[in-house]
Order: structure tokens, then sequence, then C-alpha cells
């Protein structure tokens, strides 16, 4: 008997209850055409909820037979200037500012007020002007009555838009109303599952005309995307969706700026090579800097790469860092016989080492704690796992933390530190060692970017020493190169985090001063250069990677602040003034210099002479491993200017 009333099918349900779901989202929509003219309908349906309380009272006071003829001939305006009064008290109270849907007892205490008030102010006048056909029951009901007609009419819009967001969305809750911008397989990939995690699609925009008006996944393409501002207005829409991860950078920038104007949050949708990755959700995800700042993706001489790397043993110093981790995980990709991963952080080495072991579980992994100012075990590891390839990515990077108290660290870790592991690559005849540079290094004003230009004197100078060895066994076949890049976005230290922690604290951002500029480079983006800087470089150079266009650290702040759903005056932009050692303006090549082009239009080479540093290199080197402990930051800054003497301070 039980198998007899079973439920229908599923999909017969659904076709029943097409219908009804049909009904409600007309309701819903046209709820939304009416929002922008919320206050004054509010207005309206208070006054009709005024005046005909207004007469009910009128007849629970004098009953069926009585309740209209025995009304006084000015009756009719003694409404009208209650009605009046009433609106007015509203107004100051700001009830019609009100949102129905959200009526709780802080509405019933507003409109309490304003009944209680606007019901005395009318029955003193009714009373000083001698209508005495009023009756004075009619006067002290009436606002008891108008507060129970308000709150009935509110409750039952609440109820009935809590009803419709069942319906539609399988919760009660308030749905996340979102409008798409891109109505392509993107967008269309977004709506199979979007609709049943809490949010609602009012609609798509897109700029092919031959879309307009088509349905797809049952929600309409409503115009062009130049036609966002009045969408939103007219739709209540609460979210922004781009959905064209395909586009051209330049197209989507526009996107991200025509939707940050809005003032909503936007979300995006992930790419094919992220969803690959598998580190992002398949639906949504909020928008990052690298959507605003990053480029058209770097072509490579995959064979090229992949003939420099697979097969070989890879040792990569300061594995464990945002560069660093990135390029064991490039690395990976082609192939190598095993990686060595250098690092001193325990924590970092675990992490990467975790990952790539997940990720890449067939390659051999060396997991060593080092300390690249540690020249004997340098020397030990390198006889040991005999690496063919090195990169050298272990470095002191913060720029105001160097400046002070820490400048003789900086100078041991990655001047002295960057000798150590070039010297021990040369005695195990490694083929390249990659030295991964900065663009601070040029005309530094600081002292991390002074050890690094050091650091690059010290390579060249190594380089000049095996090539005239000529003898393997002296490390002849090595070749050195070092790769100069800016700011990378997203690794430790830069101010993408901060911005983001600062954001979601609610504010303010912080920024040194408003005219400085940055260039700005992927992690990804900079790894694959790197690598591609190994595969082409024959020794002794420096390569200098295309940063594009400097960045206004400003502007970007401003724009995450806007992206996040925020305006400038709920989280403004602070400025600190210049850290001690910053420069408004960071160069890739000092002026002097002169570059080549390569194979590759992002990959240059500056062609800097260096011989001038090299016969006092040696020596200067002796005396910066001796033990200096006692020098301070100048003694340190003077020790660089020695073989660095375009270091200048800031302003001097």
């Amino acid at each position: 008997m039980s198998d007899k009333r079973k439920t229908p099918p599923a999909p017969a349900a659904a076709d029943a209850e097409a219908p009804s779901r049909q009904l409600w989202q007309r309701l819903d929509a046209f709820l939304t055409r009416i929002r922008p003219q919320r206050q004054p309908l509010s207005l309206a349906i208070d006054a009709l909820v005024i005046a005909a309380c207004w007469n009910v009272t009128y007849l629970f006071r004098l009953g069926f037979d009585r309740w209209l003829n025995a009304r006084a001939w000015y009756d009719p305006w003694v409404l009208l200037g209650l009605v009046a009064l009433y609106l007015a008290v509203f107004a100051l109270l700001g009830v019609p500012r009100g949102m129905w849907r959200f009526s709780g007892f802080g509405e019933v205490k507003r409109l309490a007020i304003g009944c209680a008030v606007a019901g005395l102010l009318g029955a003193v006048a009714v009373l000083m002007a001698q209508l005495v056909k009023v009756p004075r029951a009619v006067l002290a009901l009436h606002p008891v009555i108008t507060l129970m007609g308000l709150v009935l009419v509110r409750m039952a819009y609440r109820m009935l838009y809590e009803q419709m967001r069942s319906r539609l969305s399988g919760s009660a809750a308030e749905a996340r109303r979102a409008l798409v911008l891109g109505a392509g397989d993107a967008a269309r990939r977004l709506l199979a599952g979007i609709q049943h995690e809490g949010w609602q699609v009012v609609g798509l925009l897109d700029d092919d005309p031959a879309k307009l008006g088509a349905r797809i996944g049952g929600v309409p393409v409503l115009g062009a995307i130049d036609t966002l501002a009045r969408h939103v207005e007219v739709q209540g829409i609460t979210h922004l969706i781009v959905a064209i991860p395909s586009a051209p950078l330049p197209r989507r920038r526009r996107l991200f700026e025509l939707a940050g104007a809005t003032g909503l949050p936007v979300l995006t949708v992930p790419g094919a090579a992220e969803l690959q990755q598998g580190s992002v959700s398949p639906r949504v995800r909020d928008i990052e800097p690298e959507d605003l700042l990053g480029r058209e993706p770097v072509q490579l001489d995959e064979g090229g790469i992949s003939e420099c790397l697979s097969g070989k043993v890879v040792l990569i110093t300061g594995a464990g860092g945002s560069i660093g981790s990135e390029l064991c995980r490039q690395v990976a990709r082609y192939g190598p016989l095993r990686i060595v991963l250098y690092e001193l952080g325990e924590f970092a080495l675990y992490r990467i080492e975790q990952e790539l072991s997940e990720r890449f579980p067939h390659i051999p992994l060396v997991r060593l704690i080092g300390d690249v100012k540690d020249r004997e075990h340098l020397r030990l590891t390198f006889a040991r796992q005999r690496p063919q390839v090195v990169f050298h990515a272990a470095a002191y990077k913060h720029v105001p933390l160097m400046e002070q108290d820490n400048a003789w660290a900086a100078l041991r870790n990655n001047t002295l530190g960057t000798w150590n592991a070039a010297s021990a690559a040369a005695e195990a005849g490694v083929e390249r060692f990659v030295l991964i540079s900065t663009d601070k290094a040029v005309n530094p004003t600081n002292v991390m970017g002074a050890t690094k230009r050091a650091a690059e004197l010290a390579l060249s100078h190594l380089a000049a020493r095996c090539a005239a060895a000529a003898s393997p066994g002296q490390g002849g076949a090595t070749r050195f190169i070092a790769v100069r890049f800016g700011n990378v976005l997203g690794s430790s230290g830069s101010v993408i985090p901060k911005f983001k922690a600062q954001i979601a604290r609610g504010g303010p951002v912080t920024v040194t001063h408003p005219e400085i500029t940055r260039y700005f480079m992927t992690i990804p983006e900079a790894a694959r250069l790197v690598l591609q800087a190994a595969a082409i470089g024959e020794g002794g150079q420096v390569f200098v990677l295309d940063m594009g266009e400097p960045v206004r650290i400003a502007d970007l702040a401003r724009d995450m602040i806007r992206l996040s759903g925020h305006s400038l005056d709920e989280i403004p932009v602070v400025y600190t003034g210049l850290r001690p050692g910053e420069k408004l303006y960071e160069e890739l090549l000092a002026g002097a210099d002169a570059t080549l082009p390569t194979a590759f239009r992002r990959l240059r080479i500056a062609r800097l002479d260096d011989r001038a540093a090299h016969g006092r290199l040696a020596a200067w080197l002796a005396a910066c491993e001796r033990p200096l402990s006692e020098l301070d930051d100048e003694a340190v800054k003077a020790r660089l200017r020695e073989v660095v003497p375009e270091f200048r301070a800031p302003g001097a």
C-alpha cells in the first residue's frame, strides 16, 4: 500500500512547479523594478493605510448605520490634514527609508513614535479649531488602529518576500543578486551551478548584438555592458561577476574599472590555467591585483627550457620563499631528475616540500635546512648532490628592515651568500648558476639594492675568472647569469597582502607617498622568464625583464578598495611618508647601460661595464668575510660604496 503512495518523480514535480516559479520570478522582477521608487511608494501606501484606518475607527465608534451619514461636512478636510501630518512626522523620523523586507522591532518602534506624535498633534489641532463633530473617541483610537494597520502591511510584505525568496532560491535568507558581465562559455558554466549556492543571477550583459534578448541557462541577456549602471540601479544588484576570462587584458581591465565604479563588490571567474592548477573554486573568486596588473601570457621556448632542465639535478636556494617556491613549481613541470630544496626556514621548507610531493609525486626531492652564509655546508651540499642547474633566490629583500640595524646582515646574506653559493657551484662544475636580482640594484639608494648590485659584481667577477681558467676542473664550464626584475605581485613583504589585510580590517590603507610608482609582475611570469634566461644565458650576463609600465601605488590601493565593494569615504588612503632607503621611482637599467635584445620580447641583456670593479673585488670580498660585527650601518654603507660608487641615499 505504501508503494502506491510514493511521490511523483522529480522531473514531473519540477514540471508542475514551473508555472509557480515563473509567477514568483515575475513578482520578483516587478518588485525589483519599483525598488528605486521605494520611498515615495512607501509614503503613498502609508497614506492609504492612514485614511483606511480613519474610516475603520469611525466604523468601530459609530457602527454600520451611522459611520457615514453622521460625519460633518468638513471631515474629509480633517482626514486630508491628518494624512499630511502623519506623513510629515514619518519623513522626519526616517520611516520611508526603512526596507520593508527587513521590518522588525526597530521599524515598529519608529512607527509607534510617529503615530503617537502625529495623533497627539492632530487631536490638539482639531480641538483648538473647535471641530466638535469629530468624535473624541475617533481622535484617541485612530493612532492605535493606524499603528496596527501600518505594522500589518509591513509584516505581510516581509512574509510575501521571504516566501518568494524561499521558492526561488530554496532559502528564505536574502539572496545575493548578481549581474554577470559576459554571456559566453564561461558565463554558461557559471550559471550551471551558482544559482544553487545562494545566488540569484538577475541577468547578463554582453556587447555582442546577436546575444541581446537571448536566454542562457534561463537567464536573460539584458543589454550591452555599457548599460551596467542603469541595470544596477533598476535590478537591485548586490554583486557583479566578470565572466570573460579569455578576453584580452586591456578589455578585462576596462570591465573591472567599469564594475568598480558602481561601488558594488566585484567578483570574477577563474581562467582555465587556474582551474588546472586546482588552486581556486570553479565558481567565482575575488578580484586579485593580478587581474588589473597582469599581462598577456609569456610565450617561451618550451623546448629550450626542457633541454636545460629535463633529467637534470636542480638546486634552488631560498626554496620556500615567494620566488623560490614558484621556481620549484615551474622547474617540476619540466621533469628534472631531482630537486634539491635549500632553505633556512624550517616551516617554509616543509610547506613547499608538502606541495611538491602532492602535485609532483614522481619527482624525488632532497630537503635541506641550510644557510647560504655557511660556505662549508654549501660546498659539502654541492659535492654530494652534484647539481647541474642552480637558482639562487635566497636573499633579504625588505628595504626598510635592512636599512636600519641590519645592514651587516644584508651584506653577509645577499652579497657574501651569493659569492659562497656561486663559488661552490664553480667548484662542483655546475652547468648554470642563476642569481635572482632586483631593479633596486640600479643606482641603489638603499642597503638592499646595494648588496644585490654587489652580488651581481661578484658573479661577474667569478664568471670572468672561471672563463680565464679554461679548465673544467676549475669550474670554467659554469655559466653565471643574473636576472633583474621589479616587484612581484603577492610576494611576502609586498604591498598587496598588506593592502588586503588593511581593507579587511576596515582601513585605512597606508601608502608612503602619493607619487610613488613601482614595476609589477606576477610571480609565475617572473619565474618563467627566469627559466628562459637560464636556458639562453651564455654567462656573465645580466638579464632585464620587461616589467611593462610602472604603476602608481596610490592608484592600485584605490582600485583594490573600490573592487572590494567599499568607497574611499569608508576606507580612506592615508599617506605616511617615504621609509628609510625608499625612492619614488625604480629603474630597471641605469642611464648609461646599453641593452641588447634577445629572441624573447620580454627579455633584454644589460651590457654592464664591470671591469673597473673587478680589480678590487677579490680583496673587497676577502675583507668582508672577516668578522666585522663591530661595524654599524654607516660603516657597512661606506664599505658598499667602495665597489658600488653609485650607491647614494635618497636626496644625497
